[in-house]
């Protein structure tokens, strides 16, 4: 974790379990998936004030001494805005986590980085596959994450009940 922290801002790294793992930068799909899940999430709630959306590169430390990540998009709803440091991080479990696939980095995600989450609590999980669209949605229900369904092109959220289209 002390080797993270002197990383220079925008460093695309995580640390899991006091291990490093580096990211190429994303690529053009990706950024569009994510600009416009994003703007959905945003202009969500900017209307009903029930919560705040966030973009990578952002950190969120799950935990202060292992486990700090920059997931694609990060939403925090009302109830749980004191994880949101003044300074500009996040220290704490958001309630909801959005990964956006890469090419180099599927397994990452689907795996590892769902793991990660399930084991802090993470209310809801989405992964999105920018070539194919499908979006995958993760459910925490009592420690174990269980599969909520699987969509192309859109997600439907039980957390905060809608449906973004992408």
């Amino acid at each position: 974790m002390e080797v993270y922290q002197t990383l220079p801002e925008g460093t695309l790294a995580e640390v899991i379990d006091n291990q490093i793992f580096m990211s190429p930068p994303p690529r053009s799909k990706h950024q569009k998936i994510l600009n416009r899940i994003n703007n959905r999430l945003y202009n969500y709630f900017e209307a009903t004030g029930l919560g705040e959306v966030f973009t990578s590169p952002l950190d969120v430390y799950l935990d202060e001494t292992s486990n700090a990540v920059q997931p694609d998009i990060i939403v925090v709803l009302k109830d749980n805005f004191r994880i949101i440091n003044e300074h500009g991080h996040i220290h704490g479990t958001p309630d909801l986590l959005v990964e956006i696939l890469s090419p180099g980095n599927k397994e990452y995600d689907l795996i590892k980085k769902k793991d990660l989450y399930e084991r802090f609590g993470v209310r809801e999980y989405w992964i999105v596959d920018p070539e194919t669209k499908l979006a995958l949605v993760y459910k925490l229900v009592g420690e174990t994450y269980q599969s909520i369904g699987d969509e192309i092109g859109s997600i439907t959220s039980h957390l905060i009940q809608t449906k973004i289209d992408f």
